[in-house]
């Protein structure tokens, strides 16, 4: 072989020998950082995880303190019990658990407008709904008269109840919802989430925001039960619009239960301020003072990892305490 021949030669096995080490320096690069992806990735499910069970924790731990609130006082709830110490802080291992555990029958459920099937003919306003309308109408709220407030119920019952026929001028139902540009239909259904009313005839967002600290979403029941012990005063109103009272009228009625409330609803029932309004056998039947149905709203931490848990708590017949509803995110 020649010698410029031998040369040549040797320069294409330089860049052959070249490019195979170019080559394998590149896949050992793409190989490296997708083990560190796959390894990131491991570890952020890992760290997620964590978060996570430390929320599980935090539902296991405020299901036993409302079963050992209903053991320990098994006919009435109050604002003196261990379930209501507000929002509580614990400190874990490479994080935190924030907590608190509200009352949901210190709020109006949405749900109680669901009509039963037996009362899809009668036309008589019920207790709950001439109580939500006038809700609405006492929060003040911009653009909400009561022409308004009963069209928004209007559509709320339309939306909630099992047929598809318009229950007032102001009810919507599918052909309403199918129209739009993007359309749907009425649920005809228990609403699951007050975030539902984004979607219903005639509630603005404005309307829901001013509302939503006063209602609440029990899933899959019509009950009507307002816990007069557990009510705070700022919601004074929920009293005054149900029981169709003047609002200085509910907060006495709130002032008068003291700090361990009331033990009985004859307690409630004899106090001089609701002698004086005479309601009626409707409108007494929607006070108690206990609850069956509690909200717990967690955040859990770890290593900067972070995990909201919104978890709704029945307490059974049993006085065992299940979970029937969990949202994750903020609520």
């Amino acid at each position: 072989m020649s010698a410029p021949a031998f040369k040549r030669q040797q320069g294409v096995v330089l860049i052959s020998v070249l490019l195979i080490i170019a080559l394998a320096t590149i896949v050992a690069s793409q190989m490296s950082n997708r083990i560190m992806g796959q390894l990131q990735r491991a570890s952020n499910i890992e760290v997620n995880q964590q978060a996570y069970w430390y929320a599980m924790g935090a539902e296991a731990f405020a299901k036993r303190v409302i079963e050992t609130v209903v053991d320990q006082d098994p006919d009435f709830i109050n604002l003196s019990q261990i379930w209501a110490q507000g929002e509580t802080t614990y400190p874990v291992d490479n994080g935190q658990i924030v907590g608190e555990i509200s009352d949901l029958q210190a709020c109006f459920n949405l749900n109680a407008l669901r009509p039963l099937a037996d009362d899809s003919d009668n036309n008589e306003k019920s207790v709950q709904r001439l109580g939500f309308e006038r809700l609405l109408v006492n929060l003040a709220m911009e653009d909400v008269d009561q022409f308004t407030a009963e069209y928004m119920v209007d559509a709320l019952i339309d939306w909630l109840d099992e047929n598809s026929s318009i229950v007032s001028a102001g009810g919507a139902e599918d052909n309403d919802y199918a129209g739009r540009e993007f359309p749907y239909l009425a649920a005809n259904h228990y609403l699951a989430d007050i975030s539902e009313l984004r979607v219903i005839e005639h509630f603005t967002m404005s309307a829901i925001n001013q509302l939503k600290d006063y209602v609440c979403v029990l899933p899959n029941t019509n009950l009507h039960k307002l816990n007069v012990n557990t009510i705070s005063e700022e919601h004074a109103v929920l009293l005054q619009s149900f029981l169709d009272i003047s609002l200085e009228d509910a907060q006495e009625i709130i002032s008068e239960r003291g700090e361990s409330g009331f033990e009985k609803i004859d307690d409630v029932l004899a106090l001089q301020v609701l002698t004086n309004a005479k309601l009626t056998s409707q409108e007494k039947e929607q006070l108690t003072v206990d609850s069956d149905y509690f909200q717990l709203s967690s955040r859990a931490s770890f290593n900067n990892s972070f995990f909201t848990l919104v978890s709704t708590l029945k307490v059974e017949n049993n006085k065992r305490v299940d979970v029937i509803r969990r949202s994750v995110g903020k609520n």
